[in-house]
């Protein structure tokens, strides 16, 4: 069930708005795939270098084809087995995605263990999320923190889902060979590895 302030985050997605959300790992800054206002406002707010795209969340594996164009086996391999959780999936990003969630022509796509996050994705379709923080600063874990990292008015709404776990995901390549560790996070790469060796 989604919370009052989730409903008015809902809203405020729809509208083309920036609100911050609790996730499994850090609290993030979400936006309307299809609103590149908002995606815009996402960079603007975050600081975020131009040339990093945003990653997206989904609620459910079946919002995969609206942003992966191919679904490589090593993909499938790491999902079932740590989806839901702390893992993002750099695959082949959908044609017409657009450089601020395509990079080469890839993205990053994680299932979140967060039952409100995967509700709001539910609802309002894969959503860009990056961590709430400015860039270069440490994430944000709380509500607090969020409001003192975005005093001025960037956010529409913040989501209180108390205070989150504070390790940013594990980022795996699955379009090299063999798959490649971008960014070492939440879940072991030893984890990882041994599934990728089984």
């Amino acid at each position: 069930m989604i919370p009052p302030d989730g409903v008015e985050a809902l809203e405020a997605l729809e509208q083309g708005l920036v609100v911050a959300l609790p996730t499994d790992t850090v609290y993030g800054l979400a936006a309307r795939i299809d609103r590149p206002g908002a995606l815009a406002a996402v960079f603007a707010a975050k600081g975020r270098p131009a040339d990093l795209a945003l990653p997206v969340l989904i609620g459910a594996d079946d919002q995969i084809p609206e942003v992966a164009g191919q679904w490589p086996e090593v993909a499938d391999l790491l999902a079932s087995s740590f989806w839901p959780g702390p893992l993002t999936l750099v695959v082949p990003g959908v044609d017409g995605l657009g450089r601020r969630l395509g990079s080469g022509g890839t993205v990053g796509v994680r299932r979140p263990r967060h039952a409100l996050v995967q509700s709001m994705c539910t609802a309002a379709g894969p959503l860009a999320v990056t961590s709430a923080n400015v860039h270069g600063h440490p994430p944000c874990t709380t509500v607090a923190e969020v409001a003192s990292a975005f005093p001025g008015g960037e956010l529409a709404v913040v989501v209180d889902g108390g205070c989150c776990d504070g390790i940013p995901s594990t980022v795996v390549d699955c379009t090299a060979t063999p798959p490649a560790c971008l960014r070492d996070g939440a879940l072991p790469w030893d984890r990882i590895d041994a599934v990728l060796s089984s």
